[in-house]
């Protein structure tokens, strides 16, 4: 056999052991739970084989965020899920690190992305977490935890209206504040809560800002289950996506935009990433 032909199939092998070694993600919208969405998380993540850990650093009260946390997997039947709480300030050791890397399922809960990322800088927990979805972990998270998911992540906060907003009250260039979230998913601009709160107008300004980027607004008690280069619709709402703007125009403070692309997904819907 020639070197090249060796060199192909030594390509092809990386290729596939890099598509069936990644893990999955389970992105909810925030909201209330349902036990048929929980228990699609812990089939798809194969609880029963393994462990799972919430981390609840973007929340405010974290004791009572991890609380809740494990109690979703208690209430179906899932004994061998736990919490952790670490900071810049108060690290994880290299035993905890490693116990991220092997869980069969990390769950971030809600709160503040912001707090989230700003508490993991410099833990190593950013890339304990990646190297637990390369070695076929489930990443899950609601709310706060499904905004983190992308790597350009928006912030909730606004340059034009420094008071709160849960909704987004314009659509306006150079307005929107994002952070850098931890990529776990491609291509895509991540934003919850999504029908309830009305956030078409926040979302519509991120993707037209990012026009490359796939906007995927997901609701309350809803989900996108991502697997090999596909995400599926999971629960009782539906996903917006917004994509493909045309002929925008930034100029003046008002965005203007054409051609953008709305889907309307429900329940059992899959999309190619």
């Amino acid at each position: 056999m020639n070197k090249k032909r060796i060199l192909s199939l030594f390509i092809i092998g990386l290729m596939s052991f890099s598509t069936f070694a990644q893990g999955k993600l389970f992105i909810i919208g925030g909201g209330k739970r349902p036990p048929e969405l929980i228990k699609r998380l812990t089939e798809e993540a194969k609880l029963k084989e393994g462990y799972g850990i919430v981390l609840s650093m973007s929340s405010s009260e974290p004791d009572t965020s991890a609380y809740y946390g494990v109690l979703q997997f208690k209430k179906q039947g899932f004994d061998n899920v736990s919490f952790m709480f670490y900071t810049t300030e108060q690290p994880p050791t290299s035993l905890a690190l490693d116990s991220i890397r092997k869980a069969s399922l990390i769950y971030i809960t809600g709160g503040d992305q912001n707090r989230f990322m700003k508490r993991i800088e410099k833990t190593g927990i950013y890339e304990a977490i990646h190297d637990c979805y390369k070695n076929g972990g489930m990443i899950a998270g609601t709310s706060a935890g499904a905004a983190v998911m992308s790597e350009v992540m928006i912030t909730g906060d606004e340059k034009n209206y420094p008071d709160y907003d849960d909704t987004g009250r314009s659509i306006e260039s150079n307005n929107l504040i994002y952070g850098k979230g931890l990529g776990m998913i491609n291509k895509v601009i991540i934003d919850q809560h999504f029908i309830q709160r009305s956030r078409y107008n926040r979302l519509m300004t991120a993707v037209i800002d990012h026009p490359k980027l796939r906007g995927i607004g997901i609701d309350e008690s809803t989900a996108i289950l991502v697997h090999q280069n596909e995400f599926e619709v999971v629960g009782v709402s539906q996903v917006i996506l917004i994509e493909k703007p045309q002929q925008i125009d930034t100029k003046d403070t008002k965005i203007g935009a054409r051609k953008i692309s709305v889907s309307i997904l429900k329940s059992g819907d899959k999309i190619k990433l």
